[in-house]
């Protein structure tokens, strides 16, 4: 099954949205965690051919997920939710249970990428550094042509 596409912009302010509402409530290392990570997806859309962007951004909302199930459990308010507090929540229980399939998305942006064993790009052109063969001259004279006909 192939999953839509998704533009990673779409699931940056989401999740910026529902974190920024989350906040509300849990702040500290909550909104630590959450918006360093944002700050990542923020580098993977803006280095858009990088591995390395992609897939801190793709390990780091792995690591939120525990972290913020671990963050609601413990400094869940017991006593005392208003409104308000209880929206915080919310959005911050959605974010989590968005998290998984956002991963998805963006575990398939890191494929498109070339990342993993599914590299979709054909390196086979690259000359490596370690290459004993010696590059083509772009300058050199083609046989039975001579300095002047190159207009020299």
């Amino acid at each position: 099954m192939e999953l839509p596409a998704v533009n990673l912009k779409v699931i940056l302010l989401g999740h910026w949205l529902l974190t920024t509402w989350g906040c509300i409530v849990f702040s500290g290392s909550y909104a630590w965690a959450n918006f360093t990570i944002l700050a990542l997806g923020v580098w993977a859309v803006a280095q858009r051919d990088s591995i390395d962007a992609i897939s801190m951004f793709l390990g780091g909302l792995l690591a939120t997920i525990f972290l913020d199930i671990v963050h609601i459990s413990i400094f869940y308010p017991r006593v005392s939710l208003t409104d308000t507090g209880r929206f915080g929540v919310g959005m911050a229980i959605l974010s989590l249970l968005l998290k998984p399939l956002s991963c998805c998305f963006v575990y398939h942006m890191y494929r498109e990428r070339g990342g993993f064993l599914g590299s979709s790009q054909d390196r086979s052109a690259y000359q490596t550094i370690d290459s004993a063969e010696a590059p083509a001259d772009p300058f050199a004279v083609p046989e039975g042509r001579s300095q002047d006909a190159r207009g020299y």
